[in-house]
């Protein structure tokens, strides 16, 4: 019944001896405990080369008695559970010997514990019919799997039991467990599935026992009255009580503010203000219960990495996931590792004097520059060898898609402009519907609220048309960070090495189809010498003007950059679906079909967003190292979230209708259609929506089939209101929230929260490295302003143009450490699951055919947009997806392999 332990051939260890020494006791305790029921025949000896758990005999009666079976007595039916669990990948020796012990003790019936739940009532407890067994011994078929294991639990029920509904599970062992599955055998309906893929904590950290339920669903007023309290409670225990500091084995979902992100006990440099409430509202995030810093009663303590922050025991990556994203933070590590070696040694942080230094970063790698003193900064030295030894090709880069086919393709206006509608940052383009072009700001503090292009400038560039008929034909576009950013300047501006401008960018849309920059208006805050703080550039002929026209751009392109990973980027994904998780996993039960839709759009996303709090948001981290706003970073996605997210704004058509950038038409598919129809991400993004939509409203009318079903649903209803009123308590008294009382409102608001997880992130996020790693064409921050022919550099500025911009630009620091973790963020893990693969993942998790048929219609209609979106890459017509050099737009394609490949749409916010 037991497998022995492998015996060694080297010493043991004390710390092991120690361990055998316990679970001795452990054994002696338990034999004597079952002294009366069975008998047990143990040795572990320890030493050289004997170290065994050999010949353990059972009773079999007796062991049937101690494990609580209920014993046939012909009125009966035998049924077996199937229970699979889940290995670590990787083991430590005291891992492997914590293995030895879980067999044991599931072996000697003392391990796991499961009650079989009826569908069914009793009618003497008022509760459903149950029957339990200690799971014990193991298959006598092993698992083709080497990091899966199966145990048995052997029960006899009532004839008149009825089918399975849920099971308790209780876990007598000293680790907590995974548990993949358990699988009933024995009942006339075949086999019944417990596909639950859940950490099930040891008794000894919570005494509760988990309740696991079929893979049935049931809106709540169909739930069989067998498992209706269950049901109820198991929501109820995940909840929580607002109260305490959450425990890592913990699954409690609740919602704080973020006043994590500061360290004023660190720093004062490192306060930074609460993000949550009237003066500064934000979406909120999953509460951890840590207590407050000692200089700030409102800021929470902050765990630093390594440490683990709290997120519920499931939503913790799973060990390839870890493996994967530990990979990237090592690569980031190294990345950086030899740069700030080269800054430390070198006593300064230096820029990029020309473009080889950039190439190297791909061809060479960082090289460390030569120091005369070889004591100089013994440990990084040493640190370095050891670096070098262990992976030299860790130290370079890859050639980013954007320079691979044409190295020279961001220098063009063509390319420039193509970013907009195709770039990793897609989103803000809009409609020039108005002119002139005004500020909404307080003129009072801001100074005069017109822009500073004029009528004049415009219609040099329009080839004899003027602006009232461009507007009219819809050829004028704008990229406006005006308002968005010009509050902040002057702090942006006073941070050292940061130097910003509010831009306005103007485009026109030629006759031949193509979309070219004309105008570029950078602001600064009103000065009391000067109330209109403005430049107009423009593409000139000559050298000079050549050289300031490409600094204009850079700072419009750094502006782009921060408004694409502060807003469209971490709020309105990361940040703005962590309460949507949050109130599905505390409002709607697993057994709910709404919470099956929405599962696999929510893994992993409370990790992530975590460690982006952790290490990537918070004060003194890389995103405030390495973009312009620096320590005013999250209080300008703050100022993003009170002036223009709106829930029903985020659905693809209607942010597409409010940019101008589509118009409504009924006569097309989704009554839109778009304005400059070559614009990449709209026209492969509505593809994408059109069949989120499709697939939702199949499902949701599959199940709300009734008059006032949604009306009715309790749990979906409670669902909807938290995420309004708590998750963006911020927001709740908007107009704008949509209602929920049809089914067409439910699916409606399930296909934007979808799209969002899904193909909107997918957008944003998997092109960061392919545009990004190339510093030129898309700078994170820039640290100079643009000369003018009075200032003591412009001299300098036209003796050395190429040094001037590159001098502008992040130093070799900033930009190695922002491409480390663009490279990270770029990355398909290995155990990614996409989109297209829905029907594959929900298969084991849904018992209904007619649901599983829907599933495989949206997988094979994914597939047939994919092949849709590859021949649009190789239609000649439209040049911004295909032409000489020009990279095919690949970011909304459904299929990827893993690594950095700028493409594939996976289920949720995975990273």
């Amino acid at each position: 019944m037991f497998t022995a332990v492998q015996s060694r051939s080297t010493p043991v260890s004390s710390e092991i001896q120690h361990v055998f020494s316990i679970r001795r006791r452990k054994i002696s305790q338990i034999c004597r405990y079952n002294r009366s029921c069975f008998k047990v025949k143990a040795v572990i000896q320890s030493g050289n080369d004997n170290k065994t758990v050999k010949d353990a005999n059972f009773m079999e009666k007796s062991m049937e008695e101690s494990n609580g079976l209920l014993v046939s007595s012909g009125k009966g039916r035998d049924v077996k559970a199937v229970v699979t669990l889940r290995k670590k990948m990787k083991e430590k020796i005291s891992d492997k010997i914590e293995d030895q012990w879980e067999s044991l003790m599931n072996g000697m019936g003392r391990g796991i514990l499961i009650q079989l739940i009826s569908q069914d009532i009793d009618p003497v407890t008022k509760s459903g019919k149950f029957a339990e067994s200690y799971v014990r011994g193991w298959l006598s078929k092993p698992s083709d799997h080497p990091h899966i294991v199966e145990y048995a639990a052997n029960l006899t029920v009532p004839h008149d039991f009825g089918r399975p509904g849920a099971i308790i599970i209780t876990n007598l062992l000293d680790k907590e467990i995974h548990l993949v599955q358990i699988v009933v055998h024995g009942f006339n309906e075949g086999p019944v599935f417990f596909s639950v893929n859940t950490w099930i904590h040891s008794q000894k950290d919570n005494p509760e026992s988990r309740i696991i339920f079929q893979n049935q669903a049931y809106l709540p007023s169909q739930t069989p009255p067998g498992i209706k309290d269950l049901r109820r409670e198991d929501l109820l225990s995940i909840r929580g009580n607002g109260k305490g500091e959450r425990k890592l084995h913990e699954r409690i979902y609740d919602y704080d503010v973020y006043n994590d992100l500061g360290n004023p006990d660190k720093s004062e440099d490192l306060a930074r203000p609460l993000l949550g409430g009237k003066e500064k509202p934000y979406p909120r995030r999953c509460r951890t219960g840590r207590g407050p810093t000692k200089k700030d009663p409102l800021a929470e303590r902050r765990i630093e990495k390594p440490h683990p922050v709290y997120v519920p025991r499931d939503e913790t990556f799973e060990e390839i996931k870890q493996n994967t994203f530990s990979a990237g933070r090592l690569k980031a590590l190294l990345h950086n590792l030899v740069p700030l070696i080269a800054a430390t040694l070198s006593s300064s942080d230096i820029p990029f004097t020309n473009f080889t230094d950039i190439d190297k970063l791909y061809k060479d790698g960082v090289v460390l520059n030569d120091d005369n003193d070889p004591q100089k900064n013994k440990f990084l030295s040493e640190m370095l060898e050891k670096v070098f030894s262990v992976s030299k090709r860790l130290l370079k880069y890859e050639i980013p898609a954007i320079i691979r086919r044409d190295r020279f393709a961001w220098l063009r206006d063509n390319e420039f402009a193509r970013q907009a509608l195709a770039g990793v940052n897609p989103v803000n383009i809009e409609l020039l519907r108005e002119f002139p072009i005004v500020s909404k700001l307080d003129p009072a503090v801001y100074g005069p609220p017109d822009s500073a292009i004029t009528r004049d400038l415009i219609e040099q560039e329009l080839n004899g048309m003027s602006v009232e008929e461009a507007i009219q034909a819809k050829r004028l576009f704008m990229l406006d960070y005006h308002d968005m950013l010009l509050p902040f300047i002057g702090k942006m501006n006073s941070l050292p090495g940061r130097k910003a401008y509010a831009s306005r960018t103007l485009f026109f849309y030629t006759s031949r189809g193509v979309l070219k920059p004309i105008i570029v208006e950078l602001s600064l805050p009103p000065t009391p010498s000067s109330a209109r703080n403005k430049r107009i550039f423009s593409h000139g002929q000559d050298a000079t003007n050549h050289w300031i026209w490409n600094l204009a751009k850079a700072h419009v392109c750094s502006n782009d950059a921060g408004i694409h990973q502060l807003v469209n980027h971490w709020l309105r994904t990361h940040a703005c679906m962590e309460p949507y998780i949050i109130a599905s996993h505390r409002h709607l039960s697993s057994l709910h079909p709404i919470y099956k839709l929405l599962h696999p759009h929510m893994r992993y996303t409370l990790e992530i967003n975590a460690l982006a709090r952790q290490s990537l948001i918070n004060g003194g981290g890389v995103i405030e190292a390495c973009f312009s706003p620096g320590r005013y970073s999250m209080e300008i996605s703050s100022a993003a979230y009170k002036s223009m997210w709106r829930f029903d704004m985020e659905a693809l058509p209607a942010d597409l209708i409010r940019r101008g950038m589509a118009v409504e038409d009924t006569s097309m598919p989704l009554g839109v259609k778009l304005v400059i129809e070559d614009y990449p991400y709209a026209a492969d993004g509505l593809l994408i929506w059109s069949a989120i939509k499709e697939y939702v409203e199949s499902y949701v009318d599959h199940y709300y089939s009734e008059p006032n079903s949604v009306t009715s649903d309790v749990e979906i209803q409670g669902w909807w209101n938290e995420i309004k009123n708590k998750g963006h308590a911020d927001k709740k008294n908007e107009t704008w929230w949509p209602k929920l009382v049809t089914k067409e409102d439910l699916s409606g608001i399930l296909t934007t929260m979808i799209w969002t997880a899904s193909g909107q992130h997918a957008a944003i996020n998997f092109g960061q490295y392919p545009f990004g790693g190339y510093v030129p064409n898309r700078p994170t921050l820039m640290r100079k302003l643009i000369p003018h022919e009075d200032d003591p550099s412009y001299e300098n500025f036209i003796l050395h143009p190429e040094y001037t911009f590159l001098a502008s630009l992040p130093t070799q620091l900033q930009a190695t450490k922002v491409m480390a973790v663009q490279d990270t963020l770029s990355t398909h893990s290995a155990d990614e699951e996409y989109m297209y693969q829905l029907h594959e993942i929900q298969q084991f998790s849904v018992n209904d055919h007619e649901v599983l048929k829907i599933l495989k219609r949206f997988s094979t209609k994914l597939k047939e947009i994919e092949d849709n979106i590859n021949q649009r890459n190789k239609d000649i017509r439209l040049k911004n997806r295909s032409g000489a050099g020009v990279p095919p737009y690949e970011l909304l394609l459904p299929t990827s392999g893993p690594g950095v490949t700028c493409r594939g749409i996976p289920n949720s916010i995975s990273i």
